[in-house]
């Protein structure tokens, strides 16, 4: 499995060489069907988004989510999750966050469009003939993230322009003011979904970060750190199942942790994990897979498909037994746990590496599933 190329060149480009032709890669705002608002939105009550993203991550159905501007937030959320992921996994400042939710908000209203104006495409209108990618390509809202984000760290100076400066100076648009109207609405998006990652911010710098919006979200006894360090294959002296563990939860973790102790095989099908043959031994996915088997619940092979499976919950609500994925981005993790409660997380980490259990505080969780 392989993690997201980052590979960021640092590109010194003045704004006005940007619109020009240094940009060619300009996509196209004026394909927009509604290009503007009547007025900005303003005030937005960010506690008050944060309460429906977390119902909506929780699994509400998009019938019972209200979020002021967002007309579809069944479907918007989810591709502003994967901005702000990408954006998290890619190192980019919160304000970078911003600025590319208020730049998809503008061209595609959050949605995954198949056209626009002439050969624009995806979240951010972009465009195959001007060099973005292919429509294939431009389609896939972590690859279209990806590439505004490095778009946007080669214009220079862009942290302290205004939000819709440095979205003009990516997009190149017909409407360059257009994007302010989405700050505000773009700033409680970033900071409601970006709470759901634990340790998001964590290298970011400072003034970057927003002190009462601590993306830790775990008391001290919740993270694992009040088991002490613990010993690679081996159960923290104290750790009980929590009692209000779903059943089917409690025998799949059962089942993990009698595989701890025995060695990563990635492709290992986790049938045989103390046997001789290595094959028979576990990967990340397939102790996930083996577990719930194990509890009658069947899961899919691997990484990149489990993320579907189930629904998907907030980082801060995990219950024994859910699924949580790190390492390269919300949409394309390259690797599974089980959450155990108590703040701990059981897994196959990687090659050399045995089965073992590790505290919570040591994810960068990208996404969460429920899988009961």
């Amino acid at each position: 499995m392989k993690g997201i190329a980052v590979g960021i060149g640092v590109v010194v480009l003045s704004p006005l060489l940007l619109a020009g032709t240094a940009m060619m890669m300009a996509s196209s705002s004026e394909a927009a069907t509604t290009t503007s608002l009547s007025g900005c939105l303003t005030g937005i009550d960010t506690d008050e988004v944060t309460k429906q993203v977390t119902k909506l991550l929780d699994g509400a159905s998009g019938k019972d989510v209200h979020i002021q501007g967002l007309d579809l937030p069944a479907e918007q959320i989810p591709h502003a999750q994967t901005i702000v992921a990408t954006g998290i996994s890619l190192d980019v400042p919160a304000k970078g966050q911003i600025i590319a939710l208020a730049t998809a908000m503008q061209e595609s209203r959050l949605r995954n469009l198949n056209s626009g104006d002439r050969d624009s495409l995806g979240l951010f209108q972009q465009r195959p003939s001007q060099g973005w990618g292919t429509a294939q390509q431009i389609r896939d809202p972590v690859y279209s993230s990806e590439r505004f984000y490095k778009a946007l760290l080669k214009v220079d100076g862009w942290q302290q322009m205004k939000v819709t400066q440095a979205a003009q100076a990516v997009q190149n648009s017909g409407y360059p003011d257009a994007y302010a109207q989405w700050e505000d609405l773009a700033a409680a998006l970033q900071k409601a979904i970006a709470a759901t990652f634990p340790n998001a911010g964590k290298h970011q710098p400072a003034q970057d970060q927003d002190t009462e919006s601590s993306t830790d979200g775990c008391t001290p006894d919740k993270d694992g750190t009040s088991f002490g360090p613990i010993p690679e294959g081996s159960v923290p002296k104290g750790y009980k199942i929590p009692k209000d563990a779903d059943p089917k939860a409690r025998k799949a973790i059962e089942w993990a942790m009698h595989q701890l102790g025995t060695l990563y095989q990635w492709g290992g099908s986790c049938t045989n994990a103390h046997g001789p043959d290595p094959m028979g031994r576990c990967d990340c996915s397939s102790l996930m897979q083996q577990a719930y088997a194990h509890a009658g619940v069947k899961l899919t092979r691997t990484t990149y498909t489990q993320v579907g499976e189930g629904k998907a919950v907030s980082a801060k609500n995990l219950k024994p037994g859910d699924l949580i994925f790190s390492r390269g981005t919300a949409a394309r993790p390259e690797h599974v746990g089980m959450y155990m409660g108590e703040g701990l997380v059981i897994e196959a980490p990687r090659t050399t590496k045995p089965v073992r259990i590790t505290p919570i505080k040591d994810w960068t969780i990208l996404a969460a599933r429920r899988v009961l």
